[in-house]
């Protein structure tokens, strides 16, 4: 297949719409059911892109979850614990394989964000990643390949239309890309950049020390940043995205938004959240939007009289400044990677507030001893890697 037309572009009055190879050459992805779009192509091909490298670099099967041509959340397949089995609501689902705990780890983490994702998968999906892709709200999913049972899970979703691409995953695209803007067309070598031990050797802290599950998590935020629009910040934990800020004008306004999904990760967590006595029946996007509100500031909007019987079987105590405080201190150990300089110390202060150890950014602000010296103040870590990641 040379050429694919699509139904609309970005928006319904923007046809007519089509993907295709200038070269003339056959696309690298087979359509094997339903009727992808202009955003559905863009969040496919960013992701593979993510979870292609993911997999390189660490040897683990990895998924991606993306919307808006951003990861809403990534991760590699390591086991999860009960507690993040019950946050993610696959508590239910048995053992689950490598590639299925990397979706559920990459949906779960930001489930707010991640609500109508397009999936991508490094490995061919199998059983368990599809009968964990079928029970959420998704768009589609991309992948090398599909087992024969996946296939039959996936396409009972949305009445058989749901959208299943299969990506060659041999395929190596030109040296030279390019993009138009208002009939002008750009021309850039493709961000090819090796994210490796080498790329993380130059530590400009005090404290030097990287453990090996760290220098991990360093090669997860750096790759996921290098396919999320920037400016961008992603905080990693364990193997996975636990919150990634992206598209903000002001770097700490990344740090921030990052840190604040990172903190809703962590808080999901806390006893008080995980025993919420939720009505029987509740869907599952009513119960996030639920638990979203219940740690926020705006907790008064799912605990108000006349709001919370629509949700709990009883009223839940308030979960307060102090009491979320005291659990969010509980976190430690966190990597935060940044696609630019930090050029303030606000954002290490900011990002200490969410446990973050380990940092990995360029360097090369004027103000780097400044980001260096808080740094040293909390001892952490951090990694100079010269190298920008700007992504558009």
């Amino acid at each position: 297949m040379k050429e694919l037309e699509l139904k609309y572009g970005c928006n319904p009055n923007q046809k007519p719409s089509k993907i295709y190879m200038a070269d003339g050459s056959d696309l690298p992805i087979k359509v094997l059911n339903g009727k992808p779009g202009y955003i559905n192509f863009l969040d496919a091909l960013n992701g593979w892109q993510l979870v292609r490298e993911l997999k390189k670099a660490t040897g683990l099967p990895a998924a991606t979850s993306f919307k808006h041509v951003s990861p809403a959340g990534a991760s590699v397949g390591l086991p999860m614990s009960n507690t993040l089995k019950k946050i993610y609501w696959v508590d239910d689902m048995g053992d689950l394989s490598p590639l299925a705990c990397a979706y559920a780890r990459a949906r779960g983490a930001d489930r707010m964000s991640s609500f109508g994702d397009f999936i991508s998968l490094s490995d061919p999906c199998d059983a368990d990643t599809a009968r964990l892709i079928k029970r959420e709200v998704s768009d589609g999913v991309i992948a090398p390949g599909y087992t024969e049972e996946a296939m039959e899970i996936l396409m009972q979703k949305k009445n058989g239309n749901y959208n299943i691409i299969q990506i060659d995953e041999d395929y190596k695209p030109a040296p030279l890309e390019h993009k138009q803007v208002y009939g002008v067309t750009f021309e850039q070598g493709r961000q090819e950049l090796a994210i490796d031990d080498e790329l993380l050797s130059n530590i400009v802290t005090e404290n030097k020390e990287i453990p090996e599950n760290a220098l991990i998590d360093m090669k997860i935020s750096l790759i996921t940043l290098k396919y999320t629009q920037s400016n961008s910040v992603c905080f990693v934990k364990d193997g996975q995205a636990i919150g990634i800020g992206a598209g903000q004008q002001s770097r700490v306004h990344c740090t921030r938004l990052a840190g604040q999904k990172a903190d809703n990760w962590w808080l999901r967590q806390c006893p008080k959240v995980m025993n919420l006595p939720f009505v029987d029946g509740i869907r599952r996007a009513d119960r996030d939007n639920a638990i979203d509100l219940y740690i926020g500031d705006e907790y008064m909007d799912v605990l108000a009289e006349g709001a919370w019987q629509r949700t709990f079987k009883e009223k839940p105590e308030v979960f307060t400044k102090e009491e979320k405080r005291a659990w969010l201190d509980q976190l430690q150990n966190v990597t935060l990677g940044s696609d630019a300089f930090f050029p303030f110390f606000d954002n290490i202060e900011r990002a200490y507030k969410s446990g973050v150890k380990y940092i990995a950014q360029p360097g090369g602000s004027v103000r780097d001893e400044a980001v260096i010296d808080c740094c040293n103040k909390y001892n952490m870590v951090m990694a100079f890697t010269g190298i920008r990641l700007f992504h558009h």
